[in-house]
C-alpha cells in the first residue's frame, strides 16, 4: 500500500506541474495574441477600392484612371500633347489679341471688338492647333527621321549629334522660308476674310487675303524673319512633347503683333475699293 501510495502522490505531483505549465503557456500565449492584433489594429491602413458594375451585372473593382496611375494632371502635356497644344492654341490666340485691344489699343471691355476676336479663334484652333502641329510633328517626323532621337538627347550630346543638327537647322529652313511665308500668311489673310468679309465666296476670301498679303510682304516677313529664326533654333532643339507648347508661348506674342498691326476689320466701302483696285491692276 506505501509503494502505491507514493506512486499515486508522485502522479498526482507530476499532473499538477504539467497544469501549471500548461496554463502559464496558455495565458502566455493569449497575452502576445492579443498585442499582436492591437498592434496590427493601429498601424493597418484601410483601403477603399471603388466597385464599378459591368454590363452582364458582375460587379469588380474599379481599376483608377491613367491620370492618377501616371502622375495626374502634371503628365497631361506629356500623355496628350495633341490635345493639350490644341487648348493653348485656342485660348492663347484669343488672349493676345484681347489683350492687345484692351492694353496696346486702350479699349474697355465692352468695347473689344469680338468678331476681331473671332478670327483668332478660329485660326488658332484650326490652323496653328491642328495643322500646324499635323505639319511639325507628324510630316517632321517623316521627312526629318532624327528628329525624335536628336529630342531625346542632352545639349552636349546634341552638338555631337551631326545628323540631328542638321535635320534641326533643314527644320528652321523649312518654316522660315516655305511653312511661315507660303502657307501661314496666306491662310492667315484669307481667314480674316472669311470671318470679316461681306461675302459668302471661298474665291474671294483667296484673292482678297492675298491681294493684302502682298500689299503687307516685305514687313510681315522682316518680322518673321526676326522672331522665328531665332525661335526656330530653340524650339528644334527641345523635346517633342515641350516644342508646340513654346512655339505657341513665342506666338502669344506674335499673335498681339499680328492683330495690333494686322487684325483691324475693313469697313464694308474701303473693302469694295480695294477689289476694285485690285480688278483694275
Amino acid at each position: 500500500r506505501s509503494k502505491q501510495t507514493a506512486t499515486n502522490t508522485t502522479k498526482e505531483t507530476m499532473l499538477s506541474i504539467y497544469r501549471a505549465s500548461a496554463t502559464s503557456l496558455t495565458s502566455r500565449a493569449s497575452a502576445k495574441a492579443v498585442n499582436n492584433i492591437r498592434e496590427s489594429t493601429s498601424r493597418r491602413i484601410f483601403h477603399f477600392t471603388p466597385k464599378r458594375t459591368t454590363k452582364s451585372g458582375e460587379t469588380t473593382a474599379a481599376t483608377p484612371s491613367k491620370a492618377v496611375e501616371n502622375g495626374g494632371i502634371m503628365s497631361f502635356p506629356k500623355e496628350h500633347p495633341f490635345a493639350f497644344q490644341l487648348i493653348i492654341a485656342t485660348l492663347k490666340t484669343s488672349a493676345a489679341d484681347i489683350m492687345c485691344q484692351t492694353v496696346a489699343e486702350r479699349k474697355k471691355f465692352s468695347e473689344i471688338d469680338w468678331k476681331r476676336n473671332g478670327i483668332f479663334v478660329v485660326f488658332g484652333f484650326a490652323y496653328l492647333g491642328g495643322f500646324q502641329y499635323w505639319l511639325m510633328v507628324n510630316k517632321y517626323r517623316q521627312w526629318f527621321p532624327t528628329m525624335d532621337s536628336f529630342a531625346k538627347l542632352t545639349l552636349a550630346q546634341k552638338i555631337k549629334d551631326k545628323a540631328g543638327m542638321l535635320d534641326a537647322a533643314k527644320m528652321v529652313l523649312f518654316d522660315v522660308t516655305v511653312h511661315l511665308p507660303m502657307i501661314y500668311f496666306p491662310t492667315y489673310y484669307t481667314v480674316k476674310e472669311f470671318v470679316g468679309g461681306h461675302s459668302w465666296n471661298p474665291a474671294v476670301w483667296l484673292t482678297d487675303g492675298c491681294s493684302k498679303y502682298q500689299k503687307n510682304l516685305k514687313e510681315d516677313l522682316t518680322a518673321m524673319i526676326q522672331l522665328w529664326g531665332p525661335s526656330d533654333c530653340i524650339q528644334f532643339a527641345l523635346p517633342m512633347h515641350i516644342r508646340m507648347p513654346f512655339r505657341h508661348l513665342v506666338s502669344f506674342f506674335w499673335t498681339a503683333y499680328v492683330s495690333f498691326t494686322r487684325g483691324s476689320i475693313e469697313p464694308v466701302a474701303i473693302q469694295q475699293d480695294s477689289r476694285m483696285a485690285t480688278r483694275i491692276s
